[in-house]
């Protein structure tokens, strides 16, 4: 399946269900509220993966931000969704995927208009491949250790997505994460 055809959940305020559209339809100035997930990529050093929006991206492109979002299919399950969508983007086999925040919502607009509006739960995962990241989806990346993200995150927020930011700005998302770095 290709961005083109795509499908996405629209949802209701309440979080339900309540129809589908096609992705590439939906990013503009009136984005509906919609199932998406973000993950964050650790390897074997437990530093995690960030990565720059490729400049082709209609929202946010060029911006550094966590290593992979996506969007769950009609009737997929998350943690289908966070693996199909690790390999398109990044070429990447992960392994312990688990939610680190259950009930995240978003919504931003970018410089251009377009709106970002997503009930967005967070992942975070272990790689166990090399990288091939698609040059669609990433222009660039680097492993950081995750203090580092945070310090970064903290002294420039400009220059990361604004979900990344309002993530890693949560206490208890960012507890979470740091004790699946045991693993």
């Amino acid at each position: 399946m290709t961005s083109a055809t795509e499908r996405v959940v629209l949802i209701d305020s309440n979080y339900q269900p309540i129809g589908t559209a096609e992705k590439a339809s939906i990013h503009d100035e009136n984005t509906p509220l919609h199932l998406a997930f973000s993950c964050y990529l650790f390897n074997d050093l437990n530093q995690v993966l960030l990565t720059r929006r490729s400049l082709e991206k209609i929202a946010w492109p060029g911006v550094w931000t966590n290593s992979f979002c996506g969007h769950p299919l009609p009737e997929e399950v998350f943690s289908d969704a966070v693996y199909r969508r690790a390999d398109y983007e990044l070429g990447a086999k992960i392994s312990d995927i688990r939610c680190v925040c259950e009930e995240f919502h978003y919504y931003a607009r970018d410089s251009s208009g377009v709106i970002e509006n997503e009930f967005c739960p967070v992942f975070q995962a272990r790689l166990s491949s090399e990288l091939a990241p698609r040059a669609t989806e990433v222009a660039d990346f680097v492993w950081i250790d995750f203090d580092e993200l945070l310090h970064s995150v903290q002294s420039a927020p400009f220059a990361f997505s604004p979900w990344m930011c309002e993530q890693l700005s949560k206490r208890e998302l960012v507890a979470h994460i740091k004790q699946g770095l045991l693993f």
